[in-house]
């Protein structure tokens, strides 16, 4: 619970405060007090009768009532600390910055329950322990540094870990990026990155609330949660930007389908936060420098003009946006050799706009107000301004400044000379403006935040699904593992995912009169084992019957065949759908073309289920290959429409099929007209009784 006493106490306790400001209680008194805490400053140390000038008590007992108490004393004892604090104090607020808890042995985890339990008793709110602390614009109650700039317009923080958020708020200072709050959970004994986006959304008032969150995050205790509070917020006009590490740790799980040993937890967190439509970034730069994008105008299309004086950093950035999707399209026309007239000779505006390294402020706000006013290609601007130390560039930035305040369309300064033109960036930044020092990570921060999707409808889709049926099926399975073809048949076909023809015999003569009826040529695959190809289990191409009969008696010898299957051979592109369940997630749906694409070059997207169409198609879009599903070089592409339609009848079908473990279909075939499942296994597990 999040307490008003923790977040704008009147009166705040520093156990274990010391006059020496390396250690973590000095530390935060002098932050406490640097900070400008209005309220009332109380210390407890039992060798000194005024700490930092504030005065000190010996032990907790002989305090007043206080609302807020940090603690920076051995872990041993804060179970006791606590209680007199909550029972006698009145505190409602309880920080715990102390390491040696349950991040390190058993007993240190039986002190966590102690005074989970103490805290929950009397209604307090519990930060940690094994934490930096907690600060917002009210008081500073961290032992760290930086102490960023705070307002209530700027960022809210919230950190699995201490050190880490020290070192997002390093990055981000160097870029003016203001905060509104930091929250380091520590081990999240009570409060968890999920209980502050709870309280945050329950509590949002867009008039006055900080509308950018950053998160890092180390462990999703409850993905549901997360989920509804930061699509909520997202909804509400916020934008949210999270690192999730330590997703790797099951990537490379043995497992028994194509799916199996591509899906792991961090495609799960790939899905979730698809879903609830956080950006999600892989660096503490790439943290801070969204969080900056987030900072501008909001961007309302994908084309880009580049104004610089040095050309290759427009190159770079150039090919970073190209990359990512995104356009730098060229500027030609009258209105261009207008603008060609009014720089230096020698100067290009074939974009990027190159004023030269002589060019002149003058010539940067003619620039810009041509990208504004006169060139209807172009959506944002960013320039590119530093100094090869001879000039000084205050006129320069003056001209940024007063242009990004006028322009209606964003405008991102790329400053690189932090050093060289150090004082006139550091004035720059303190007109209020932030920085990106280097272009690339500005270009992959601006595709991550382009791309990214809309927080997902809520809906199920089932039109065309017949869950009874679904039920049925999978109620009348008696045994777990990866189940017979007909009942694989069965569930597609009850959720309306179009199957080819099949037939599966142990008889010849009935295989080889199926194969007649449908038509030559067909494949023919084995049924029992699990990996069919590795074994030489499929034949394809099959174009009489003579040699169906040689390749049914060839199979039927192979070990644990029990019976062989025949299907039409159909041409198309190859393309891949999948789903594993991942605990406390549900079902990570994945997507992707057959073939290399899957098994090898790994090029696959990942949605959580239940999905809507728009997340579908979002999925779709997002892979690397994307344009050969589109159509490229010549040949048609696939029906796009159709392939999204599967993939969202799929996630219906595991949302009322939860027994469902793993499955994959592969290959789905895929022409311009229709898209058609060719193989899928599926394996279940029922709960245990």
């Amino acid at each position: 619970m999040i307490t008003k006493q923790l977040l704008h106490p009147e009166s705040i306790v520093v156990v274990g405060a010391s006059n020496n400001i390396q250690k973590p209680g000095g530390a935060i008194l002098r932050n406490l007090i640097h900070g400008g805490y209005q309220g009332e400053l109380r210390a407890v140390n039992p060798k000194e009768e005024e700490v930092q000038g504030i005065k000190s008590y010996a032990n907790v007992s002989l305090l007043p009532q206080t609302d807020l108490a940090v603690l920076a004393i051995p872990a041993a004892m804060c179970p006791d600390v606590v209680e007199v604090l909550v029972r006698d104090k009145g505190v409602r607020a309880v920080i715990i910055l102390s390491a040696g808890f349950g991040e390190e042995t058993h007993e240190g985890a039986l002190l966590e329950d102690k005074i989970l339990a103490t805290v929950n008793k009397y209604g307090a709110s519990l930060i940690g322990p094994n934490c930096i602390g907690l600060m917002n614009t009210w008081h500073h109650s961290v032992f760290s540094q930086p102490i960023p700039q705070l307002d209530p317009t700027g960022v809210d923080l919230i950190s699995s870990s201490g050190a880490t958020a020290v070192f997002i708020l390093e990055s981000a200072v160097n870029k003016g990026l203001k905060f509104n709050s930091v929250w380091s959970v520590g081990n999240a004994k009570q409060i968890g990155v999920e209980d502050v986006l709870e309280y945050m959304d329950g509590v949002f008032n867009p008039e006055v609330d900080s509308k950018i969150k950053l998160l890092y995050i180390e462990s999703i205790h409850d993905p549901d949660r997360l989920l509804f509070h930061a699509s909520s917020l997202i909804r509400k006009g916020c934008k949210i930007a999270a690192i999730k590490a330590g997703s790797s740790e099951s990537g490379s799980r043995a497992a028994s389908s194509h799916t199996g040993a591509i899906a792991s937890s961090d495609s799960a967190v790939e899905a979730l936060f698809r879903k609830a439509g956080i950006v999600r970034c892989y660096s503490r730069e790439e943290l801070t420098t969204v969080g900056c994008v987030f900072t501008l105008p909001e961007l309302h299309g994908k084309n880009f003009a580049i104004v610089t004086h040095a050309g290759g950093p427009g190159v770079m950035l150039t090919d970073a946006l190209s990359k990512g999707g995104l356009n730098v399209p060229s500027i030609q026309g009258e209105a261009a050799e207008e603008l060609k007239s009014k720089l230096y000779p020698g100067a290009s505006v074939g974009n990027p706009i190159d004023i030269l390294a002589t060019g002149t402020p003058e010539h940067l706000r003619t620039c810009i107000e041509y990208c504004e006013n006169r060139f209807d290609n172009i959506d944002a601007i960013m320039a590119i301004f530093g100094t090869p130390g001879l000039v000084t560039m205050f006129e320069m930035y003056d001209v940024l400044d007063q242009e990004m305040r006028r322009c209606k369309k964003p405008i991102f300064p790329i400053l690189p000379s932090i050093n060289t033109a150090g004082a006139e960036v550091a004035a720059f930044l303190a007109k209020g403006h932030v920085n990106f020092a280097d272009e690339v990570t500005l270009g992959t921060a601006i595709t991550r935040v382009v791309n990214a999707p809309k927080p997902a409808a809520n809906e199920i889709e089932l039109f065309g699904v017949d869950v009874p049926r679904i039920r049925r099926i999978i109620d009348s399975i008696s045994e777990d593992g990866y189940i017979e073809p007909h009942y694989v048949q069965a569930l597609l076909h009850s959720a309306g995912i179009p199957i080819v023809d099949e037939f599966v015999s142990n008889k010849k003569d009935e295989v080889l009169a199926f194969a007649r009826r449908c038509g030559f040529p067909v494949v023919a695959k084995v049924v029992g084992p699990i990996h069919k190809s590795d074994m030489g289990g499929v034949v394809i191409n099959i174009v009489d019957e003579q040699h169906l009969a040689i390749e049914f008696d060839r199979m039927m010898q192979l070990p644990e065949v029990h019976s062989i299957m025949v299907q039409p051979m159909l041409k198309g592109t190859e393309l891949f759908i999948g789903a594993k369940y991942e605990e406390k997630f549900g079902h990570v749906v994945l997507c992707g073309l057959g073939g290399i694409f899957v098994e090898v070059l790994k090029d696959v997207s990942s949605g959580l289920a239940p999905l809507s169409y728009d997340e579908a198609y979002s999925m779709i879009r997002s892979l690397r290959a994307y344009k050969i599903i589109q159509g490229t070089r010549g040949q048609k592409g696939v029906n796009e429409d159709k392939f999204a339609e599967i993939i969202v009848r799929l996630s219906t079908l595991l949302r009322f099929a939860t027994e469902i473990k793993e499955m994959d279909i592969n290959p789905l075939l895929a022409t311009d007209k229709d898209v058609i499942a060719v193989d899928a296994r599926i394996r279940i597990e029922k709960p245990k009784e």
